[in-house]
């Protein structure tokens, strides 16, 4: 693919001895935003966590193959870097808004600095905090409540707090895990939208069981299968003469 930001190459995750992620390969364009879809179980969010080395979370994961993320001049496999360096570069959305409950508005949205011991000083910190804020169409909403706590947000709104917190780090990639799946439908349709501008700063991965979604936003997708790559290519040539009899099938729902 032309202007590949991240290239995953024959990846294998396990837990124990359940063979979960089967020799993937995959490359992501930079400033685009591609869907991973697939059933239930089949492995999207291992695989979206691995990006990120969030797979180490868990007891008795490995891993065998490479993640390279091509940066401006250069190209590094993640494996081989420190995980806290890997998820500055890599920032990550849940499916639930997740503000840290304890912390102010302000302080949810510079919560990466601190937690990495990383000093701003004044200045570059409410530069910070107004910049991620507006980049997540948040701002105009809480610029005279940013001492508040968070969780007195509405959902919609703690989610693109959870996005303005994973921007102010300036990753490279976002990686999204069905991140409007706990929202209602105006509250979606205003965070695609969102999704949707972002991509011109930030290259978006996401995880979703909403063929909708993907439909409407993705620029390309990849359908997994019981932890196999099926197919990837251009979400509007897959959605439409799909190559594989089996995303076929999961795009009509008789799997899935």
């Amino acid at each position: 693919m032309e202007n590949t930001i991240l290239k995953i190459e024959n990846f294998n995750v396990y837990y124990d001895t359940n063979h979960v992620i089967k020799n993937v390969s995959l490359a992501f364009e930079k400033n685009k935003i591609t869907a991973i879809m697939g059933p239930s179980g089949c492995g999207k969010t291992t695989l979206l966590r691995a990006i990120n080395r969030m797979h180490e979370f868990t007891p008795h994961a490995r891993t065998e193959g490479n993640i390279i993320l091509n940066e401006k001049e250069t190209s590094v496999n993640i494996m081989d870097l420190d995980a806290i360096e890997v998820r500055r570069k890599i920032g990550m959305v849940f499916q639930r808004p997740n503000p840290f409950p304890t912390m102010s508005i302000y302080d949810n949205v510079i919560a990466g600095y601190k937690l990495n011991g990383i000093k701003l000083d004044k200045t570059k910190e409410e530069e910070t905090v107004s910049k991620s804020l507006k980049k997540a169409a948040l701002w105009e909403e809480v610029k005279d409540s940013l001492h508040k706590k968070g969780t007195f947000l509405s959902g919609g709104q703690q989610q693109r707090l959870c996005i303005a917190r994973a921007l102010a780090m300036q990753p490279e990639i976002l990686l999204l895990d069905e991140p409007t799946s706990a929202l209602d439908p105006i509250a979606t349709q205003f965070i695609e939208e969102l999704f949707t501008e972002l991509k011109k700063d930030v290259t978006m991965i996401m995880v979703t069981h909403n063929m909708s979604q993907a439909a409407r936003i993705s620029n390309n997708t990849a359908f997994l299968y019981l932890g196999d790559m099926v197919e990837y290519g251009k979400t509007k040539i897959m959605f439409t003469t799909p190559i594989d009899k089996r995303t076929e099938e999961y795009l009509i729902g008789k799997i899935g």
